[in-house]
């Protein structure tokens, strides 16, 4: 008996996109997932809107190719720059087939930007993020149509993912860096009560974050609040929920090293991993 496979897929340039796996798969185990780390062109947060649009193109191709009717775009700067376009430009070229709806891309941002106004008191926010999706502007735009009443105060972090993937995150030499952008931060408000982690390898650095940051501040990782929103999602779209195989099958690709990307994935993803080289 052949067996359809019609997982969903999950993109990443890299390996932070993980962190946000680990959740989706911790609040829905049941389905098939696929994840596609772009390791051999990371980082995004550095390149042009052009470049991240056509690189994460690519892979989201790829992952309709194996099968997928959903994919996740859990890369902060793929959602700031490529997630429009492939919404309103690429998928509308794609006719439902005789079987199922067309497919649909997902991103990270909206989900956050949709709940972030209900943990903050005093209507003041910090973004911190990568280079490409703070000038994106992307988080400012969301969260105004949804909590107009916000300010949000945004700080990029260009030393923050190297520190990470070189295994630095618990380092004494990560400290400076965590404290530099803490109190640029925190400098522009002092009044910043909520926090967003807005690149999903920053909740590596969670604890040295937590120790430069005012006391009672809350601080948001993205992996849960999108992992709630992809189950809200499917609920409300039965549709899309019954093109998702459910075996309980994790899938991970890599565009660079398998035995460099299972080294490192370990750790963001919580349990050992073996994955397919991929070659785009």
């Amino acid at each position: 008996m052949i067996v359809s496979s019609q997982p969903i897929g999950v993109f990443d340039s890299g390996y932070g996109g993980l962190t946000v796996l680990r959740e989706i798969v911790h609040k829905l185990p049941q389905y098939d997932y696929i994840y596609l780390g772009d390791n051999a062109r990371t980082p995004y947060g550095t390149r042009s809107f052009d470049t991240v649009y056509h690189y994460t193109l690519e892979c989201v191709r790829h992952l309709f190719d194996r099968g997928c009717r959903l994919v996740v775009l859990a890369c902060n700067t793929a959602s700031a720059k490529a997630l429009r376009n492939i919404q309103q430009l690429d998928l509308p070229m794609q006719a439902p087939g005789l079987d199922g709806p067309s497919r649909r891309v997902l991103g990270v941002i909206r989900p956050t930007t949709e709940v972030i106004g209900n943990y903050s008191q005093t209507g003041h926010v910090g973004i911190l993020a990568t280079r490409g999706t703070v000038t994106s502007e992307s988080y400012v735009v969301e969260i105004d149509k949804f909590f107009p009443e916000l300010q949000v105060f945004q700080e990029a972090c260009p030393m923050w993912v190297p520190l990470v993937e070189n295994g630095e995150y618990a380092s004494s030499g990560a400290d400076y860096f965590v404290k530099q952008h803490m109190d640029r931060l925190m400098a522009q408000s002092s009044s910043i009560d909520t926090i967003l982690l807005a690149c999903t390898h920053y909740p590596l650095l969670l604890n040295k974050i937590r120790q430069y940051a005012p006391a009672n501040t809350t601080i948001l990782s993205q992996g849960g609040i999108v992992a709630d929103s992809l189950a809200d999602y499917l609920n409300r779209h039965p549709e899309i929920e019954a093109q998702c195989s459910q075996y309980g099958h994790r899938t991970f690709l890599t565009t660079d090293s398998t035995e460099d990307f299972d080294r490192q994935a370990t750790v963001f993803y919580g349990e050992p991993v073996r994955s397919e080289h991929l070659s785009l």
